[in-house]
């Protein structure tokens, strides 16, 4: 994954934007699945996987192989992407839906940590800037109704493990899309998934068949074919630090679906706090220039 002062592609930053857009769906459509956690991460990937792997192959029909898959990397993308899943869709159960967007997301610090701590590094003072106003944007919003207490602490840290689990996640897949396309990554990825997600989802005797196929396949649509999908294909054409902060439009559309589904008004404040997230993707969409 680079990590350049330049700054991304118009089409890149777009699908960046657009993909962490439908991904905000996520805990919505795992709140409305009338199965367990565990296994509505499962038939995420599952129904998923087939029509991901079909586009794999639509889009390169005709293309020279590019030699043999990564089988061993895939298979530890998808222990780390299950481990994500399991860890984020259970936690978003047991914590506040405010404290599950915000510390689901805690890959928007974690991975341009990892990026200035691999390239021996210092973010540079427009990064800084960017960052600084991108989290305290990120507090204001989630200010009213994060809430930490005992009784979301088991939820919290599991929606934070989940964070780390998709930094790693994200790390490995940066290194397969050096040779491989977007659509192939994803859909392998994606069918590596499944199997743990349904050993860890019978191991805690969760229900695995659902009434009501409504929420499972808006998941599978919204977050795996299409946020995910996005999201691999923008990785290695923007900057970690601006895939990080990116993230942080997830609380914001959130936020957004909660005013508008549960009636959760939303105060000056909050609309501030989303106003500095943007401006904070902004800066750092824009040229850095590094102060003499």
């Amino acid at each position: 994954m680079i990590n350049s002062g330049q700054p991304p592609n118009r089409s890149a930053f777009a699908a960046l934007i657009l993909g962490n857009i439908f991904l905000s769906f996520g805990p919505w459509f795992v709140r409305m699945a009338d199965t367990g956690p565990v296994a509505s991460a499962f038939w995420r990937v599952l129904i998923a996987a087939p029509i991901l792997i079909g586009i794999a192959f639509w889009v390169k029909r005709g293309q020279p192989a590019a030699g043999g898959l990564p089988w061993a990397l895939f298979a530890l993308s998808g222990l780390l992407f299950a481990a994500d899943l399991a860890a984020w869709h259970t936690g978003i159960l047991q914590t506040k839906l405010a404290n599950s967007n915000l510390l689901g997301n805690s890959t928007s610090l974690f991975l341009p940590l990892w990026a200035f701590i691999a390239t021996r590094s210092l973010p540079t003072r427009l990064q800084g800037s960017a960052l600084l106003l991108a989290l305290l944007g990120a507090m204001l919003l989630m200010g009213r109704s994060f809430e930490l207490s005992t009784a979301n602490l088991v939820g919290d840290l599991l929606c934070v493990l989940a964070g780390l689990f998709y930094t790693f996640f994200l790390v490995l897949m940066a290194k397969v899309r050096t040779t491989h396309v977007p659509w192939t990554v994803t859909a392998w990825s994606t069918a590596m998934t499944p199997i743990p997600l349904l050993l860890f989802a019978m191991a805690d005797g969760e229900q695995l068949w659902p009434t009501d196929w409504t929420p499972l396949l808006a998941l599978a649509l919204s977050s795996q074919i299409l946020g995910q999908g996005l999201m691999i294909y923008v990785i290695g054409r923007v900057s970690p630090l601006v895939m990080g902060l990116s993230l942080l439009i997830q609380p914001l559309i959130g936020a957004i679906i909660g005013w508008i589904v549960y009636a959760e008004n939303l105060s000056p404040i909050d609309w501030v706090g989303g106003a500095m997230i943007g401006l904070a993707l902004v800066l750092v969409s824009q040229p850095d220039q590094k102060a003499a």
